[in-house]
């Protein structure tokens, strides 16, 4: 039985314009930065290195002033996504829940420590999804946590979804294949399953997804 392994962020839901805002508050009560961050800004970024992320929005910082930043960004995000109004995609949560009966669960997200267990508290799916990773875990990239995932709970053949040229790059570092969410953030080239709505998911032998 394949193990199917999600993405989060424009696979699962879109929690920008609300990472946007707790961002936006710590670098008002953190720093003396004149910034207000998008929403829109924000899609651009996700589904990158956490590193790349902090270089494309704040070049003018030298490494230590980001990984402060960062820091202090991440703390405040944990704290408000866990209840924040995010957008949920239609049809995830029941979707995840019919899976989950049939299929065994994973998230492999490149976010930061937290991240994921607020997604899972926010959404209440957490007794859904039997274990997780992430760069802020492990401090390695998604092809590598796809892999740790895999060898740490004993899983031969996985089915990544996702929604990126990140993800695509990642199920090849892996040795995967992919299921290409078209609805979310990215645009991915080539010849991948793809889905254009998350319940499109349940019509799917993930067994036969190569």
């Amino acid at each position: 039985m394949a193990a199917i392994i999600f993405d989060v962020d424009g696979t699962l839901w879109d929690s920008t314009e609300e990472v946007a805002v707790s961002w936006n508050q710590a670098i008002r009560e953190r720093t003396s930065l004149e910034r207000v961050l998008t929403g829109e800004e924000l899609k651009k970024e996700f589904g990158k290195p956490l590193d790349e992320i902090m270089d494309d929005l704040f070049p003018e910082l030298s490494k230590p002033e980001k990984e402060e930043l960062a820091y202090h960004m991440y703390q405040y995000e944990n704290a408000h996504i866990e209840g924040a109004p995010c957008i949920l995609y239609e049809g995830m949560p029941d979707t995840v829940r019919r899976l989950s009966e049939k299929y065994p669960l994973f998230i492999v997200s490149n976010c930061q420590s937290g991240y994921i267990e607020a997604f899972l508290k926010n959404t209440g799916l957490g007794d859904c999804i039997r274990d997780f990773t992430c760069p802020g875990d492990t401090g390695k990239l998604k092809g590598d946590n796809i892999r740790i995932i895999m060898e740490r709970n004993g899983i031969e053949d996985a089915v990544y979804v996702g929604d990126t040229n990140g993800d695509a790059k990642a199920c090849k570092e892996a040795g995967i294949p992919m299921i290409y969410a078209a609805y979310g953030f990215g645009e991915v080239e080539g010849g991948y399953v793809t889905i254009h709505s998350f319940g499109e998911l349940l019509d799917i032998d993930f067994d036969k997804v190569k």
